[in-house]
C-alpha cells in the first residue's frame, strides 16, 4: 500500500511521493503536488473507499481516468494496480513521443514498456533526455535480477539508458531496520510540456502496488518540474553501475 494521498472536504486533493515520516521532510528529494476540485476529489475518494471497504490491494485502483479540467489545466488521474498496465503504457509513450525534452526522478527503473521506450529514446539521440536515480536501490535491483534470473533481460536496457543519457545517481543508506531513510525518493516524469508526478516509482512492482499518479498537461509546470529534476541531477555524481 503505496499511497500517500488526502482527501480533504469532498474538494481538494494532497498527493505525491512524501512519506509521512521525519526522514521524507529532511533527508529525502520528494514532489507534492495539491490540486483543488470536487472532481478529481470524487476519484480519489472512489480509490480510498475500494481499499477501506475491500482491505485488498489486489483489487482497488479500477478508477475512472478520463481526462479532468481543473483550473483551465488537463489532468488525468491513474491509480494502480486497476491501471497500473496501462500506466506504465501511458508514461512510456509519452516518453516516446516527446519532441524537445524528457526529465525523469525516479528511485528505480524497472517497468519493461518504459524502460525499452527509454532505451530506444536515448540510443536514437534525437531528444534531450536527463534524470536522477538512486544508485543505492538501483544496485539492489540488479542484484535481485541476477539472483532470481527472471528479469535479467531488463539490464541491458537500463544499462543504456543509464550510459546513454546523462543521469545522476544518489548514494543513500542501504535499508536497515533502524536505519536512516535518505533515499532519493521523488518520482516524477516531465515529456515536453506534460507531467507526471505521485507515489509510482517507474518499476514493475509500482503496477502492482496501491499507487497514484496525476497526469497534468501544463508547460508552466513541466518546466518547473523539468528544472526541478535538473536541480536534484546536479547535487549528485554520474550514476556508476
Amino acid at each position: 500500500m503505496h499511497h500517500k494521498y488526502i482527501v480533504r472536504d469532498g474538494a481538494s486533493v494532497w498527493t505525491g511521493s512524501t512519506n509521512w515520516t521525519a526522514d521524507s521532510w529532511t533527508r529525502e528529494e520528494n514532489v507534492i503536488v495539491v490540486l483543488d476540485s470536487a472532481e478529481l476529489a470524487a476519484r480519489y475518494t472512489a480509490d480510498f473507499e475500494q481499499l477501506w471497504t475491500r482491505r485488498d490491494v489486489q483489487h482497488s485502483g479500477k478508477v475512472d481516468t478520463s481526462p479532468l479540467t481543473v483550473d483551465g489545466v488537463t489532468v488525468r488521474p491513474w491509480f494502480c494496480p486497476g491501471r497500473g498496465e496501462q500506466l506504465a503504457h501511458r508514461i512510456a509513450k509519452a516518453i516516446g513521443t516527446a519532441t524537445r525534452r524528457v526529465r525523469i526522478a525516479s528511485p528505480v527503473l524497472s517497468s519493461a514498456p518504459i524502460l525499452a521506450t527509454l532505451a530506444q529514446t536515448v540510443t536514437d539521440g534525437k531528444v534531450d533526455v536527463a534524470g536522477v536515480i538512486d544508485q543505492t536501490q538501483i544496485i539492489e535491483v540488479l542484484q535481485q535480477w541476477h539472483a532470481n534470473g527472471n528479469a535479467s533481460w531488463k539490464e541491458p536496457l537500463l544499462r543504456t539508458v543509464l550510459t546513454h543519457a546523462p543521469f545522476s545517481g544518489k548514494v543513500s543508506t542501504p535499508y536497515a531496520p533502524g536505519s536512516v531513510h535518505d533515499y532519493m525518493h521523488a518520482k516524477v516524469t516531465v515529456a515536453d510540456d506534460v507531467v507526471f508526478i505521485g507515489s509510482f516509482n517507474l518499476s514493475h512492482s509500482g503496477e502492482l502496488n496501491a499507487e497514484n499518479v496525476l497526469e497534468i498537461a501544463d508547460p508552466a509546470l513541466a518546466e518547473q518540474m523539468a528544472t526541478f529534476v535538473d536541480t536534484i541531477r546536479g547535487k549528485y555524481p554520474p550514476v556508476h553501475l
